[in-house]
């Protein structure tokens, strides 16, 4: 059964899907992974507060997901 990442998943979700996808965020821009409030917004939020595009965002990670199931 793969695993996707949708715009209304929380930063605290993806997070606990794959060690790897911090990495993809942290990239995109979003530096604050840690804080309590990242935990419960949305990625679809966090695109908006932090200026990237969340399609292409979803798109380099469940890329990265679905580089791991194989």
């Amino acid at each position: 059964m793969s695993k996707e990442i949708t715009k209304d998943m929380y930063i605290g979700e993806i997070l606990q899907m794959d060690r790897g996808l911090a990495e993809i965020l942290m990239n995109a821009g979003m530096h604050c992974l840690g804080c309590p409030s990242s935990q419960m917004e949305s990625i679809e939020d966090a695109a908006m507060v932090h200026g990237f595009n969340v399609d292409e965002l979803l798109k380099q990670l469940n890329n990265h997901l679905k580089s791991e199931e194989k």
